[in-house]
């Protein structure tokens, strides 16, 4: 008689592991089916960009930002992105970055083909080259909103901090880049020592940079300025924190 029921006892659990088995399966089935069903977002329209405001843009990059540090990118699919995109571009901002590998600005943002220009130079500092994409982006192609986005552990931004002779090594570019972060070295208030390995000091330098670059844009383009004053766009600093994943609009 035992064995009669520890067989109906097995026969019992193996009934409810395979009741389990299927269940997963199921579940499985129709998480694939609801990815498969979900949404993929689209580029950029022309009247999308026209209705937006400068800080409706800024609200979507910070959730989009939010979805990054989540681990929660919007699905997308990049060879329609890319085919839609041939009709033509309507990025709603122009983000100048620096050139670190480690910071991927669309995904920082959760954007795809179309979404934003990206200009790079080390150090996140602006030039003649680089107001000029700025004022093609903004007054010719009708982005609304301007980043200057500095990011933690900048090597740029350290080297400027301990007087790095790249000249004497025969980078004579690099050096004149390293110049131009050099003034909001000055202009940073010193706690503890003047060095890279003072993450304090550092962060706060970088922090700095980046809104000097804000301030040298507005003065090296009176046409990005004028549209900032009548509204229409907005050039504002920010800071990508690479620990958390985080940007911090300044």
């Amino acid at each position: 008689m035992r064995k009669v029921f520890n067989y109906l006892g097995i026969v019992v659990v193996s009934l409810s592991m395979l009741a389990c088995a299927t269940d997963k399966k199921e579940v499985s089935k129709n998480v694939a089916t609801a990815i498969e069903k979900a949404p993929i977002k689209s580029i950029l329209t022309a009247e999308e960009q026209i209705n937006m405001s400068p800080d409706e843009i800024i609200g979507r990059l910070k959730k989009g930002n939010e979805n990054f540090v989540a681990n929660n990118l919007t699905q997308r699919d990049h060879s329609a992105q890319r085919r839609e995109a041939m009709i033509g571009q309507y990025p709603k901002a122009i983000v100048l970055s620096c050139v670190d590998s480690r910071v991927p600005v669309e995904d920082v943002f959760d954007l795809g083909i179309g979404d934003i220009f990206v200009a790079r130079v080390a150090g996140n500092i602006e030039n003649d080259e680089i107001v000029g994409s700025m004022e093609f982006a903004t007054a010719v192609a009708g982005s609304k909103l301007v980043i200057v986005m500095g990011h933690t552990a900048c090597g740029a931004v350290k080297h400027a901090i301990d007087n790095t002779d790249a000249a004497a090594m025969e980078m004579n570019a690099l050096q004149n880049l390293l110049n131009e972060i050099k003034p909001s070295v000055a202009k940073t208030e010193i706690k503890g020592e003047v060095s890279s390995k003072n993450t304090e000091f550092t962060n706060n330098v970088i922090h700095n940079n980046a809104v000097k670059t804000v301030e040298d844009i507005r003065i090296a383009s009176p046409k990005m300025a004028s549209l900032e004053k009548e509204g229409k766009i907005k050039i504002v600093a920010a800071v990508y924190n690479m620990a958390t994943g985080k940007v911090q609009f300044i």
